[in-house]
């Protein structure tokens, strides 16, 4: 007879345990499955209630920053708190409490008479006592998450360390969750930045090239210039207008296209170089001797990540334009050397080249680039003086 009733208690044991392995399991799945931090908050509230049988709970959180408390999800809340929001602000016995550090008890878990609901006449629903289980994550305090119930009953030294096991996974789902929102807020800045560089290098320069070529139709106009000059000037002008517009059609349909358009970086600057619009001065800035491109590739040739691919042709791309627009150079190079562990890209011209220490305000190609080549982990060099052309590269290193 006591046999069988060891084993019975042995079976209802492993039953009780198996039940709250399975809740604590169905929790860090709810918080696994959860970046929004309200809803992995609730989830965790009712999953705690059905887990000990406890009817009412609620969370509060510290604003980072200022350490403010605020409550952050409830469950069941008796009347006279729901009713009356004010009750549930500021500070409480609990919350001082855990600021002083001074909370507790087996596994750090107290469980103390809640202020808030001391000071009711009514509406407590029976509640008088609550569980306060602290959050914390890396030392750094997160909040406490109370829960209760009518027919309170000593929680025993089993029960305790599993609310302590549901407070470190909430506290490492919402420090989890603060890190997801400070890395989408940075995510949005970048892409900020990367749009205004796309603008930058596609319609900007369209529109630069639009404006300098209307330019030249009024200074025309204005030297009483005859109509087969005139007639060609502004033709170009509206075929850089219908090129900017499917421009800017194009990246609004997609703002993520591949200038690469399918093609291999190798085979994506030798169109560059080969292309007759840049070579000749006509989509950006008319030339007064066709612009001599060559391209180079060396090294073992094999596929790239793409966001190198690309960051490499925009910078080629960008380094062209200011070649066109600045440089009034006869010949230009651009030599692509394939390494094991890294990729360098290298426009060289032999143009009127500049002063590197006393670079101009508004030189967003150069900003750019910089910013392009940072951003695929490299680096950028250049390298120029007066009348002695312009040495440019980009080293990307390659895992």
């Amino acid at each position: 007879m006591a046999d069988k009733l060891k084993r019975a208690s042995t079976t209802a044991e492993l039953r009780k345990r198996n039940r709250e392995l399975s809740i604590l399991n169905e929790i860090a799945q709810a918080l696994n499955r959860e970046v929004d931090l309200d809803r992995a908050l609730q989830a965790t509230l009712a999953q705690v209630a059905r887990l000990l049988d406890l009817q009412t709970g609620w969370i509060w959180l510290l604003r980072e920053g200022t350490g403010e408390s605020y409550l952050a999800a409830a469950q069941n809340l008796p009347p006279g708190l729901a009713s009356d929001p004010h009750r549930m602000a500021g500070s409480c016995y609990c919350l001082d409490t855990y600021r002083k550090g001074d909370l507790s008890g087996a596994a750090n878990v107290n469980v103390v008479a809640c202020s808030r609901l001391e000071a009711l006449v009514n509406g407590t629903n029976g509640l008088s006592y609550h569980a306060s289980i602290p959050l914390y994550a890396h030392r750094k305090k997160i909040g406490v998450l109370n829960v209760a119930s009518p027919d309170w009953r000593e929680l025993s030294p089993e029960e305790l360390r599993l609310l302590y096991t549901v407070g470190d996974m909430l506290s490492i789902a919402v420090e989890r969750a603060r890190l997801f929102a400070r890395s989408t807020l940075l995510g949005a800045a970048d892409e900020r930045n990367r749009l205004a560089r796309e603008i930058h290098d596609t319609l900007a320069q369209g529109l630069s090239a639009i404006a300098l070529q209307l330019e030249t139709a009024d200074a025309l106009l204005e030297a009483g210039a005859s109509r087969d000059k005139i007639v060609p000037v502004i033709a170009e002008a509206l075929s850089l207008t219908r090129a900017s517009l499917e421009e800017a059609r194009r990246s609004v349909l997609d703002l993520r296209s591949a200038p690469l358009q399918g093609r291999t970086l190798a085979e994506a600057l030798a169109a560059l170089a080969d292309d007759k619009r840049v070579t000749e001065g006509t989509l950006r800035v008319p030339l007064q001797v066709p612009l001599q491109m060559k391209v180079f590739i060396k090294g073992k040739s094999r596929a790239l990540p793409v966001r190198v691919e690309t960051g490499l042709y925009r910078v080629a791309q960008e380094a062209v334009t200011n070649i066109i627009k600045h440089a009034d150079a006869r010949y230009a190079t651009l030599q692509l050397l394939l390494l094991p562990d890294r990729v360098c890209l290298t426009i060289e011209d032999d143009g009127r080249g500049f002063d590197t220490s006393d670079i101009r305000e508004g030189r967003y190609g150069l900003i750019g680039m910089n910013e392009r080549a940072k951003l695929m982990g490299g680096s950028l060099s250049v390298q120029s003086s007066p009348g002695a052309g312009t040495h440019l590269e980009v080293v990307v290193p390659i895992q």
